[in-house]
């Protein structure tokens, strides 16, 4: 369905005011990464939602430097990681990686539980943007909405735009505008959480080697690794590694300090502007010595707020990305657009009338509960970073664990998101016998639903689905990935005789069934049915004539 221009008079419950005002069926708040990814999914649903952005143009202040986790190949399904990989540092699984001051090795793994695609923010943005123009989208840059207000039927919003105020009226928001979002408070959603003492400060400036190396003082500092003193945190990297075209010489330095002024409790700017002297000064109190930085490309200081709102939608408001949580140290943007791609379908199915009953009550199910772990995790990452004995103790505990593969592959898929099943879906399917075999290193146990923990262990309902190799009916091979590419639900029928897309008949129209053989010698399920958001809904087997729970799956998820 398409936004409509449609000129409608709008009168509030107490008769106080009424205006003209033009109708759509979705209006996102904000065109960050998590907006624009939004609004392509709901494209590929078939709704046109109005993107309001008060920026006239894409930021260029450096925020995100990358994505890591299960986000990197849901953009494979959509069809978008090979043109983002283009003139990227990085792109795939990485051998090691920091969980706090740890080192995770994953060559103890037969694979690396976690993929990587270092790109900057702003050429994400940019991509996003160029996807939501290729769908027939457009972005109102430079309007800013100011106000809305809820009733039964829709939200009206006010905006003002570079011609004036106007007014908005839809059928549902997303607020999808920042950890400040006005969308969140006008919601009248609450955003708990706990904001940290400690002040972290980084700039992007020009570094003098001497011999070829990089000191302060007398200390030697080696890109990447982490420097703890009785004061701080140290760290710094080289800007190339992570944006190709960044200037030679160019380091982020990063130091956090602890006891110091906190932000507000719903964003991250700690007060006041930095200077490249601040960060000199910071250096010098962490460091002990003097590091000689000059030519700064870009300086900020923030405070680690770790938040979560209440619930992602209210009536006709839903929250994705920032303004849904922040997580202090970082992941927000890796959790946002996982949102955006849960919500996509489910909110184009409710506003095309097809949408079964809950079904977009279910993203709060499922990404509140996700938030809740990466909460959890990255609270853990900041307390084993501390000093003090207590968090010395913590440290050489987590060393010792780190002795052993199954742990550094549960910490690798805990920082993936690829140790969480959907809660939402596995409460409607039963536990799969097979599922390691499908899905080697996945989630063995799992995850947060709201207030207690699911323990079906291996359930491949909730997973993403894995990305075998395929041979259609015809002869032709593909790929689960290619074939997601549409968002639209897939019905995978491994079965000899067709049974699984006999007992879907009915849903033939919403849910295509497909034919298919798995390349891989053997495969441990007959039949996969597989959500719009590549999320499977329902496994078929072991055998050949099991199809049972999948009428029960397709009417949870795609009506009757």
């Amino acid at each position: 369905m398409l936004a409509r221009p449609v000129a409608s008079t709008l009168v509030d419950a107490t008769g106080r005011w009424a205006y003209s005002a033009s109708v759509a069926d979705v209006v996102i708040a904000g065109a960050g990464p998590t907006g624009l990814m939004l609004a392509a999914e709901l494209l590929l649903g078939g709704v046109k939602p109005v993107v309001l952005e008060q920026l006239a143009e894409i930021s260029q202040v450096p925020k995100g430097n990358g994505l890591v986790g299960q986000i990197v190949q849901v953009l494979d399904y959509r069809g978008l990681l090979e043109p983002l990989r283009v003139g990227t540092t990085y792109a795939g699984p990485v051998p090691a990686f920091n969980f706090g001051p740890l080192r995770l090795e994953f060559s103890q793994l037969d694979h690396s539980p976690l993929d990587v695609l270092a790109i900057p923010q702003r050429r994400l943005e940019q991509r996003l943007a160029d996807r939501v123009a290729e769908l027939g989208g457009t972005v109102r840059r430079g309007h800013e909405l100011t106000g809305l207000e809820q009733d039964e039927e829709g939200v009206s919003l006010r905006v003002r735009g570079p011609d004036g105020e106007y007014r908005l009226r839809a059928r549902y928001v997303a607020g999808c505008d920042g950890a400040h979002s006005l969308v969140r408070k006008q919601a009248g959603i609450d955003f708990p959480g706990v904001t940290s003492r400690e002040v972290s400060r980084i700039g992007r400036v020009r570094l003098q080697a001497a011999a070829g190396e990089l000191r302060a003082g007398a200390r030697t500092l080696r890109p990447m690794e982490l420097v703890r003193t009785e004061t701080g945190l140290f760290t710094l990297a080289p800007l190339a590694s992570l944006d190709a075209q960044a200037p030679p010489g160019t380091y982020i330095v990063h130091t956090r300090e602890d006891g110091e002024a906190a932000a507000s409790p719903d964003g991250e700017q700690a007060d006041g502007p930095m200077t490249l002297d601040d960060l000199r000064a910071s250096v010098q109190r962490v460091l002990g010595a003097d590091l000689p930085m000059s030519d700064p490309l870009y300086l900020t200081k923030i405070v680690g707020n770790s938040r979560q709102a209440d619930s992602y939608q209210s009536g006709r408001v839903l929250l994705a990305g920032d303004a849904a949580h922040v997580f202090g140290i970082g992941g927000s943007l890796n959790a946002g657009l996982l949102d955006a791609v849960n919500l996509g379908w489910k909110l184009a199915a409710e506003v095309d009338g097809r949408a079964p009953p809950n079904l977009l009550h279910s993203y709060h199910v499922e990404r509140h509960a996700a938030g809740q772990r990466t909460i959890m995790q990255t609270r853990v990452q900041r307390a084993l970073s501390r000093g003090g004995e207590y968090a010395e103790a913590l440290r050489e505990l987590f060393g010792e664990l780190l002795q052993y593969a199954d742990t550094q592959r549960h910490l690798g898929e805990l920082l993936a998101g690829s140790d969480f099943r959907h809660d939402a879906v596995a409460a409607e399917t039963e536990r799969h016998p097979q599922a390691d075999r499908l899905a080697p290193g996945r989630p063995r146990a799992l995850a947060a639903r709201t207030g207690a923990l699911a323990a079906r262990t291996g359930a491949l309902a909730g997973l993403l689905a894995p990305d075998l190799a395929l041979e259609l009916a015809d002869g032709t091979r593909t790929r689960v990935a290619e074939l997601m590419r549409a968002a639209t639900p897939l019905l995978l029928d491994f079965t000899p005789d067709g049974l699984a897309a006999r007992a879907a008949a009915e849903w033939t129209q919403r849910v295509p069934a497909l034919k298919a053989k798995p390349l891989a010698t053997s495969s441990p399920v007959t039949a996969l049915l597989v959500r719009p958001d590549a999320y499977i809904a329902w496994a078929g087997g072991p055998e050949p004539a099991d199809v049972s729970g999948l009428e029960q799956a397709l009417r949870t998820w795609f009506g009757s």
